[in-house]
């Protein structure tokens, strides 16, 4: 048994659990970069379209149910792929889901938050597009549920605690089972970094399996200094869980794709959101899964993966914002 899993076996789980999602080649790819290049499609992961977050809530929700909780809070832009992901996961487990949303409150939901609706979440629209203030409207909502009677478990942007965490850990055992399939041994891991939960989990994986290569984090929305050690802090709180420890220098992070701030568009993006739909028939959004591809390409055209035996790119999911 792979020894990631052996330290997890302790935490709860949902029993609906992630099936491992496909890896295939991007041939186009390959041939750019002079090495493989391979595709995880963490866009396919369990059900409300999938993504990255499902990995979190399949822990955290679990946590939530064994404490009794009757309604998840989540917090996120108004597209948020995790605010969506969270009302689903409410919705099959029978819990009230509901989503502090940043900005006002358009006139006809799109994207998104055209599922939230679908799903049931009762959305609260804030009017700011700051995180803090996100934060801060879901602790009161929290406070006032709670004197309504309702037992809340609140989550915080990206479901990016300790335990949502333990997700990715549980991701990276299984990349480890991908190579073993595959016959190929990643050099290189690259995926969208955000709020730190993804790239913190992968970390503290990698550290457990004692694995060589590099776990790569393109930041969509802060600049390395802040977001290393925002991964950092994070892994370190995971990996107590797990008597894990945590070498700072595991945490790898690029800012050069981020353009002018956390969804702001760029011709990076664009171009790369067009080249994985025409050249590999992928959809990604230009958000995360765009901008992390944006990094991809230009390490693949730069030389950069020339030397590497193979390159896995996370497909984090996010495509659901093409059609906001």
């Amino acid at each position: 048994m792979n020894i990631i899993r052996i330290k997890l076996a302790s935490f709860d789980k949902l029993s609906n659990a992630i099936v491992p999602t496909p890896v295939h080649e991007l041939p186009v790819l390959s041939e750019i970069a002079g090495c493989r290049i391979f595709c995880k499609r963490d866009d396919l992961t369990g059900f409300g379209f999938g993504g990255n977050k499902a990995r979190k809530l399949d822990y955290l929700v679990a946590d939530a149910l064994q404490q009794g909780c009757d309604t998840l809070l989540a917090v996120g832009a108004a597209q948020s792929n995790f605010c969506r992901m969270a009302a689903s996961y409410a919705a099959v487990h029978g819990m009230k889901a509901h989503l502090v949303l940043g900005g006002d409150k358009p006139e006809r939901p799109t994207g998104n938050l055209l599922l939230d609706h679908l799903l049931g979440a009762v959305c609260h629209h804030i009017g700011s597009e700051d995180w803090e203030d996100y934060e801060s409207h879901s602790s009161e909502l929290e406070r006032n549920l709670t004197e309504l009677g309702r037992k809340v478990y609140r989550l915080p942007m990206g479901g990016s605690t300790p335990i949502g965490s333990l997700g990715y850990t549980e991701a990276m055992a299984e990349i480890i089972d991908d190579q073993k399939r595959l016959g190929v041994t990643f050099d290189t891991i690259v995926f969208a970094s955000s709020s730190a939960g993804t790239q913190a989990g992968l970390v503290v994986g990698k550290m457990i399996a004692e694995w060589p290569g590099t776990v790569l984090g393109i930041s969509v929305a802060r600049k390395t200094a802040i977001h290393t050690d925002n991964v950092f802090k994070l892994a370190c709180e995971t990996g107590r869980l797990l008597n894990v420890s945590i070498d700072r220098t595991a945490v790898c992070v690029d800012d050069n794709f981020i353009g002018d701030g956390y969804a702001a568009r760029t011709d990076s993006c664009d171009e790369a959101v067009e080249f994985f739909a025409r050249r590999c028939g992928i959809f990604l959004d230009y958000v995360y899964s765009g901008k992390a591809a944006a990094g991809l390409l230009e390490y693949c055209r730069s030389g950069k993966f020339r030397n590497a035996g193979a390159v896995l790119f996370i497909h984090t999911g996010g495509n659901i914002e093409l059609f906001a």
